[in-house]
């Protein structure tokens, strides 16, 4: 058995609202359950600073029951559109609706946000790459504008590199806005099984560092360094066995053919499930879904984590040891939520594997505010109150 202290094990939840002032000040649009929140907190608890919360927003009330869940001393948890708080052009003068949420948001040490991605997947046709969804990536934009905060952290999948809007790339569009804000700014794709995550998952991520002094540069460069690799085992191997009658650690019953396959696999002792015992629209001679059907290894990180994890035909979900595939409680582990974190607000087993498999993994967030507070850029000190301007695009 590991140590008590293992990260994931804590089911206690930290008292991030107490610690040291000047707090991090965390903006969190398309939060989503707060998976980057958490990570950033963590970051800030680690080094002895408090947080505080202004403003979290989210699209999906079921995503912001959870938020507050976890985040209670947030000052406001809204189940909106961020472009109802954030809804001027790119470069224009600040809305009526924009200066309100300045003046009741204040000042900010992080903006941070995860824009919806069903404009991004690979699997959907060529026009979807300009899909209005993608227009959302920019609202990140329109809101440091606004809000001007010490650090702007944009999370995204891979892929967000080549959606376009109005004819430009979202990306290479809101970095050039960031930088006419004065902002230095750069962009990465991380590897999150190199900073603690027991998955192959990438992300893109842009970070934008107010302080000219700051280079957001040094951070992805640590990051590119990193070797904090986990396996499964450290993510999971404590809950075999584990059921404390809830939704979380429910085992998901499997029917009858695929039941069948998984037994096959551990008699076998074979992690791919061959040709001739596929579903037949899944038999072909290259493979192109190989990890489907496939049993997970104790030793390698787990496939990335979606809402279908609870289905071995959904993807690589089989467990190691047993026939069947993963439960809440084991694709939040390895999401790499702690067990203090608190998903009960999802009453259905769909709710919650969907609230687990959208979620960023707060790694993510811990590992970019851990760097940017270990080579101080974060100031420490209160900022000037910042003057709204107009700030045109070109």
């Amino acid at each position: 058995m590991e140590s008590v202290q293992h990260p994931l094990h804590e089911r206690v939840r930290p008292t991030f609202e107490l610690g040291a002032v000047p707090p991090v000040r965390i903006v969190d649009l398309f939060a989503g359950c707060g998976g980057l929140t958490l990570g950033l907190a963590q970051a800030a608890a680690a080094h002895g600073r408090r947080v505080e919360i202004p403003l979290a927003v989210d699209f999906e009330p079921l995503a912001t029951r959870v938020y507050r869940d976890n985040y209670p001393f947030a000052e406001r948890v809204e189940t909106a559109a961020v472009e109802e708080f954030f809804d001027g052009d790119l470069g224009t003068d600040p809305t009526l609706t924009e200066y309100r949420t300045k003046a009741s948001v204040g000042e900010v040490t992080i903006l941070t946000g995860g824009p919806p991605c069903q404009g991004h997947s690979n699997l959907n046709n060529h026009t979807r790459r300009i899909d209005a969804k993608n227009a959302l990536y920019l609202r990140m934009a329109r809101a440091a504008e606004i809000l001007m905060p010490e650090i702007v952290l944009i999370e995204n999948v891979p892929a967000v590199l080549r959606d376009r809007h109005d004819g430009e790339g979202v990306v290479s569009r809101a970095k050039r806005h960031l930088e006419k804000l004065s902002y230095r700014v750069a962009e990465a794709i991380v590897a999150l099984e190199t900073i603690g995550v027991a998955q192959t998952r990438r992300r893109h991520l842009m970070l934008a560092m107010r302080d000219r002094r700051s280079d957001p540069n040094e951070v992805f460069e640590s990051l590119a360094n990193a070797d904090d690799r986990r396996d499964l085992r450290w993510a999971i191997h404590d809950l075999l066995g584990v059921d404390d009658g809830t939704l979380r650690d429910r085992a998901p019953q499997a029917k009858a053919d695929n039941l069948a396959r998984m037994q096959w696999l551990l008699a076998e002792n074979e992690y791919d499930l061959p040709n001739r015992l596929r579903p037949k629209c899944h038999q072909n001679d290259t493979h192109s879904y190989k990890s489907m059907y496939g049993r997970l290894s104790w030793q390698e990180p787990a496939q990335t984590i979606t809402s279908g994890f609870g289905s071995i035909g959904q993807g690589r979900f089989m467990h190691p040891d047993l026939p069947r595939a993963l439960t809440a409680h084991e694709a939040a582990r390895i999401q790499g939520f702690p067990d203090y974190f608190n998903f009960s607000g999802c009453s259905t087993r769909s709710a919650l594997a969907t609230m687990i498999g959208n979620a960023v993994p707060p790694q993510l967030g811990n590992a970019v505010l851990q760097r940017a507070l270990a080579f101080g850029q974060i100031s420490g000190q209160a900022r000037p109150e910042v003057t709204l301007s107009s700030t045109r695009s070109a």
